[in-house]
């Protein structure tokens, strides 16, 4: 994009220029300011003791050896902590189970890896020495598997749709629970003043941790601050208030002393929340043209123990985008939660998109196959047209704006699918195992509100803040360009926090691609209010005001305001405003993907990634890319290697990174092609919709059907995720391969 973008009038335009991260700087001169780095001089460092039992009623736990040691300041189970209240679950599913969390156990352990006891000592060395000598034993009966019907959504004779329908295909998928992995794991250092708690974490959401934090220690939330500074990733690892947070804040409030916990890679392997873990059955009912007649699905998720506040989030949305982008109109989708000896589960990115994704496509793929349609020609036959929408699923949803067949088309064009598939044919014929997939997607962006805030400061410059969080995504730097192109004014007279307390009294932070869709719009709106606001004051002040927001004539305006303001000893001019998004905005996007196998070692390459990404209207696509590749990296471990495993005992298997397999920079897609083709949403002014969650979802549906149509015909239940070497191994010596390519 030119790095000159101007409107009509000559004045420069920021939304939409590929500006490079303005918070790169600091960061790669090692000033990051991250929550593991926080250590006052003063501070006590706590460790837990971790349950190394998968269940049980606690039957005998003896801290008296560890109290004794000297250097150890304090050391507490659930009885001599004092009150903890239940965490708070967000009830987006009225009918599922509620699990609050506790803290520590309370009289029976529920999962390897929960936090027992805390040691509180000066001296690191000496806490973890401590925790040695702590002896727990339980009676080992489970508290068993709790299933629960947490959702139905129904419309149209479905019944009857089956009874008359020429083809009746089905697909089931095990999706494994896997790890968020962020690059700083978790950690929380409190301290407490007599007045105030004051917690530092590595949070998305710093104000629902303040209100949750509040109501659990029985705090007024005004006497809470929560202090978010760098976090290093998130991914929906750090969505929710966590045991280690609870015990940590109410270690500082008992002993008046600022308390410092860092959590290991290992620890967040074994105990921290989890994502996916889902199993996923349905079959659709097709007419002789290859119309869908009606679809039925049943989606059971593993919650674990404990739920989260988001807890929900994920099947929830894996049942309402159901049938994704395709015009289907009788539906029987059932939703099952149940609990279980596992840690909790929560929301991570993607959050049930991709369980739809793949469900819906997997099924299209054996429509064609039932059929003998063309993989292209059954999804372009059913797909929802552009012109009902806005408009009503069957599950009830409002999809704002869209055009999948135009997507589809581009993707057809752009990645020459005639043209690939002949050269697949070609490679086939001469003994290669490759496989071309086809997947298209559609995503919800967030509900709710955000918060901004807008103020002068005394040299005419503008200080931003957004309820927004930051752990990676350009945060500052999108803020910044949607304020200067409002105000017309250069970015770097712009300066950025994101969902500070000190700033904002609430907001909601980083979750289900909203940072732009909701937050930009909240600074969107009141940049606009602000420069009414400017130009009455400069008027009131007998200022020019006739710049017509060219950008020198801005800044001249903004200087003034801010100087004569300050003469006058008036405060600096501010404003604030809260955003509350209309209805959501829903992304959509289709995906070509190649593969080859290795037919000696079924080891997996991804040849070929092609993407059409309909994300709305654009602040700044280099940042946007930079998203769609880092979630294709994460979709793309999700389907191939990622797992959390545990043996018949409870005990994690998968306790490090030497066991728990991460994609590699090796493991990338040979050539990634990423294109748009966006649609303004009606649902909010900016005409925004998420990307960040777009590369789980689109991305690992198109590489499953891949391999798919390159191993050939195995059975869905054959072939189950991740999709290891080992497992395509056998799969090759099971299935046709080289079946004929449409």
């Amino acid at each position: 994009m030119d790095a000159e973008q101007a409107d009509g009038n000559g004045s420069r335009r920021w939304k939409g220029r590929s500006l490079r991260r303005c918070e790169d700087d600091r960061l790669l001169r090692g000033e990051g300011s991250f929550t593991g780095d926080a250590a006052p001089a003063d501070c006590l460092l706590a460790e837990f003791f971790r349950s190394p039992l998968a269940c049980g009623r606690i039957t005998r736990l003896d801290l008296d050896e560890a109290r004794a040691i000297p250097g150890i300041v304090a050391v507490h189970d659930a009885e001599t902590l004092g009150p903890v209240g239940p965490s708070s679950v967000n009830p987006l599913l009225p009918r599922a189970e509620m699990m609050p969390m506790f803290g520590l156990a309370h009289g029976r352990i529920e999962a390897v890896g929960q936090p027992v006891a805390v040691v509180i000592g000066e001296n690191r060395n000496v806490v973890l020495d401590a925790l040695e000598t702590i002896a727990l034993e339980t009676d080992g009966v489970s508290g068993g598997e709790r299933q629960r019907e947490a959702g139905r959504w129904q419309s149209g004779d479905v019944e009857g749709a089956f009874a008359s329908a020429a083809h009746i295909v089905e697909t089931v998928l095990d999706h494994p629970l896997v790890a968020p992995s962020p690059m700083e794991p978790r950690a929380c250092v409190a301290g407490y003043d007599g007045t105030v708690l004051r917690v530092r974490l590595s949070t998305q959401t710093p104000f629902r941790c303040r209100d949750d934090l509040a109501a659990i220690l029985g705090l007024d939330p005004s006497g809470v601050h929560i202090v978010n500074t760098d976090v290093g990733g998130a991914f929906g690892g750090k969505a929710s208030i966590m045991p280690e947070d609870v015990v940590t804040a109410a270690c500082a409030l008992r002993l008046r002393r600022t308390v410092r916990w860092t959590g290991s890679r290992a620890e967040d392997l074994l105990s921290a929340t989890r994502g996916r873990g889902a199993r996923t059955c349905a079959r659709m009912a097709i007419a002789d043209d290859g119309r869908i007649l009606a679809l039925e699905a049943k989606l059971d998720f593993d919650l674990g123990h404990w739920t989260p506040y988001s807890a929900f989030a994920a099947p929830r949305n894996a049942a309402r985008i159901l049938p994704g982008p395709y015009a289907v109109d009788r539906i029987d989708i059932r939703l099952v939660t149940h609990r279980s000896d596992r840690p909790a589960v929560n929301i991570y990115r993607g959050a049930g998109r991709p369980e739809a994704a793949m469900l819906m496509e997997r099924l299209m793929d054996r429509a064609a196959d039932a059929t003998g349609l063309d993989r292209l020609a059954i999804r372009r036959q059913n797909l929802r047209p552009a012109e009902s929408l806005p408009g009503l699923t069957a599950t009830g949803e409002r999809l704002d704006s869209g055009d999948y067949a135009a997507l589809l088309r581009r993707l057809e064009i752009d990645a020459g699918l005639s043209d690939l598939g002949k050269e697949l044919r070609r490679r086939r014929a001469v003994g290669e195992t490759v496989g071309l997939g086809i997947a298209l997607f559609i995503e919800p962006c967030g509900q709710g509100f955000e918060t901004a805030a807008l103020t002068l400061m005394p040299n005419g410059d503008i200080h931003a803040a957004t309820g927004t969080s930051a752990q990676g995504q350009g945060r500052a730097t999108a803020t910044s360009q949607i304020v200067a192109d409002r105000l017309h004014v250069p970015v770097d007279r712009i300066e950025v926090t994101t969902a500070s307390l000190d700033d904002l009294d609430d907001g909601i932070g980083a979750l289900a691609s909203r940072g732009t869709a909701i937050g930009g719009s909240a600074m969107d709106e009141v940049a606009g209010r602000f420069m009414l606001c400017l130009r009455e004051e400069a008027r009131a002040l007998g200022l020019d005001t006739t710049g017509n927001g060219r950008p020198g004539d801005s800044c001249a305006v903004l200087e003034g305001v801010a100087h004569e303001r300050a003469r006058r000893g008036l405060p600096p001019l501010s404003l604030s405003h809260r955003y509350q998004t209309p209805h959501e905005a829903w992304a959509s996007g289709a995906v070509a993907a190649i593969v080859r196998i290795d037919g000696e070692t079924g080891d997996i390459a991804v040849e070929r990634i092609d993407w059409i990404d309909d994300t709305g209207e654009v602040i700044n696509p280099l940042l946007v890319e930079g998203q769609m590749r880092g979630g294709l990296a994460q979709g793309l471990g999700c389907v191939l290697m990622e797992e959390i495993l545990h043996d018949t005992n409870g005990q994690l298997v998968t306790g490090s990174l030497m066991d728990y397999a991460l994609p590699r920079a090796s493991d990338m897609p040979y050539e990634v092609h990423i294109r748009s083709k966006s649609v303004p949403s009606s649902a909010n002014p900016l005409g925004a919709k998420g990307v960040g969650e777009a590369g789980c979802i689109g991305i690992p549906a198109a590489i499953l059907n891949a391999i798919h149509d390159a191993i050939g015909a195995v059975g869905d239940d054959a072939l189950q995720l991740p999709l290891t070497s080992q497992k395509i191994w056998r799969a090759l010596r099971v299935g046709t391969g080289n079946r004929e390519l449409r």
